[in-house]
């Protein structure tokens, strides 16, 4: 089975065709500012990749209702519109690519596969915000977790190198957008990113948690707008808030205050929720690194290891200067740490498959 793959990302349309054992055929990236993708420029990338069984979408967003792939007929695509709201940096980027996409290629199925999906195991304990029962109940205000995809790839990946004794694993998806997902046995029982993708960790652009307090006071006390809030929390926080830039490579290149001061927040906040991913699991038998961070930087990698020694976390310093997938663990070290390759687009594969092969799903059971 030939798959087409579509990530739309910031400012670009990421295809890739991924053949029955996993192979990668083909890759394209195109240009789409504004979620807007030049039409020739598509249908010349979709043709060139030759004959296919089906193209797989990833989406941010499920919401409740959906937490399996599935074929993203009229009436999905409906519903999940409706959520836009919810991950306005992504959803609609996600929605506009699966509809140039099946404009090109309308004879194909197209399948959509959910970030918020792989999360739909976490337990209502940590899941629940402690909020009036109205909100919870009539709004659906809860827990999602996001990055699904990315997670639920290292859980396969993991569980293939190191077999079933690592039971117990905390995946770090550092990039532009970062969270954490505790993972046993293959399943999400918690996570960083909550009710939208803006919570958790310090990223690329976004804060991360904030006291809820904090944004009421600006509100009312420098009557800022809500949409003034946002774009900052959005687009003008982070790293780049920090220190005026929003690359962790110029970021760890900079020995000045503010980007000292950045790294340090960053990996106090990462030490800090790997350390709570832990409590979650109830102890811990592997560490991972994904992302395009995790995988790309040793001294990120470093120094979130530095501070967990206290849960057997020690990493070997020739390895964890190498390259590709990789483990990094310190002889010696009670956890294994382990550098893992991002590839959403093998798992929405492999999702698909399980649609297309007439399975109600591509989820592991």
């Amino acid at each position: 089975m030939r798959l087409i793959c579509v990530n739309a990302g910031s400012s670009s349309l990421k295809l890739s065709l991924i053949g029955d054992d996993d192979a990668t055929l083909r890759r394209a990236e195109l240009p789409a500012p504004g979620a807007r993708v030049e039409p020739d420029a598509l249908t010349a990338a979709l043709q060139d990749f030759g004959p296919a069984d089906g193209v797989v979408h990833r989406i941010v967003h499920g919401g409740r209702r959906y937490h399996r792939a599935l074929r993203a007929d009229a009436t999905v695509i409906s519903d999940l519109d409706q959520l836009c709201d919810l991950a306005p940096l992504h959803q609609p980027k996600s929605l506009a690519a699966l509809r140039a996409v099946s404009a090109v290629l309308p004879g194909l199925p197209a399948i959509a596969c959910f970030d918020t999906a792989f999360h739909h195991t976490i337990a209502p304990a940590a899941a629940t915000y402690a909020l009036p029962a109205r909100w919870r109940d009539e709004l659906d205000l809860h827990r999602y977790g996001f990055h699904g995809l990315s997670h639920g790839w290292v859980a396969g990946r993991t569980a293939q190198t190191l077999g079933p004794a690592a039971r117990r694993v905390v995946s770090c998806h550092l990039g532009a957008g970062a969270s954490l997902c505790a993972i046993r046995d293959g399943r999400s029982v918690d996570t960083t990113m909550g009710f939208t993708p803006l919570a958790g960790l310090v990223m690329a652009t976004r804060s991360g948690d904030v006291d809820p307090g904090l944004l009421l006071w600006l509100l009312e006390h420098e009557r800022m707008t809500e949409g003034e809030v946002a774009a900052a929390l959005e687009h003008g926080s982070g790293l780049l808030g920090l220190c005026g830039t929003a690359d962790m490579a110029e970021v760890l290149g900079r020995s000045d205050p503010a980007a000292t001061l950045a790294l340090e927040v960053y990996l106090h906040r990462l030490r800090a929720a790997i350390a709570a991913m832990t409590a979650a699991l109830g102890g811990l038998d592997a560490l991972v690194f994904t992302g395009g961070v995790g995988e790309r930087s040793a001294q990120v990698r470093a120094g979130a290891a530095a501070g967990l020694g206290f849960l057997g976390v020690e990493l070997d310093p020739p390895a964890n200067a190498a390259e590709g997938e990789r483990e990094i663990t310190a002889p010696g070290a009670g956890v294994r740490t382990l550098v893992v390759a991002a590839r959403e687009d093998l798992e929405m594969a492999r999702q698909a498959r399980g649609v297309l092969g007439g399975r109600r799903d591509g989820h592991r059971e």
